[in-house]
């Protein structure tokens, strides 16, 4: 049974103290899953991850087992002088994302593309899961 419990001493002040801007500075650790759109054509399918304020460097993209993971994680680190005091702030970003494949995919062809924030990869299909091209009978 899963019980929600309140604290009873100061809940507002508790409330407030474990957010993780309650010194006044940023969102400390992140891990918003970017969404993902999945197109599919005669040739190949494509996978396109909106991904701002990223560089491709930042990207981990791994084939293991007919299973694709894409992940990320970028360590910031802030520092911010003042007369009396110093603070320092740390951040992470993070995601995880894999997808397992269909067996209709060369492994072995498999592109990755970063522009304008948009992470993409191109998972080609094999030759023999390709449409066959028409073929027209002569009648005699």
């Amino acid at each position: 049974m899963l019980v929600k419990r309140n604290n009873v001493l100061l809940p507002s002040l508790m409330s407030d103290f474990f957010k993780p801007d309650w010194f006044g500075g940023m969102e400390t650790f992140s891990t918003k899953v970017p969404a993902v759109n999945i197109k599919e054509n005669e040739t190949d399918f494509t996978l396109e991850l909106e991904i701002p304020g990223f560089k491709k460097e930042d990207f981990n993209i791994e084939l293991d087992n007919d299973v694709l993971t894409i992940s990320s994680e970028v360590k910031n680190e802030g520092e911010i002088k003042e007369e009396t005091y110093a603070r320092r702030e740390f951040s992470v970003s993070s995601f995880r994302r894999a997808f397992s494949l269909p067996d209709s995919v060369n492994e072995g062809a498999v592109k990755a593309a970063y522009e304008g924030g948009i992470l993409k990869v191109t998972l080609p299909k094999k030759e023999e899961a390709l449409p066959k091209p028409k073929r027209l009978i002569e009648i005699k």
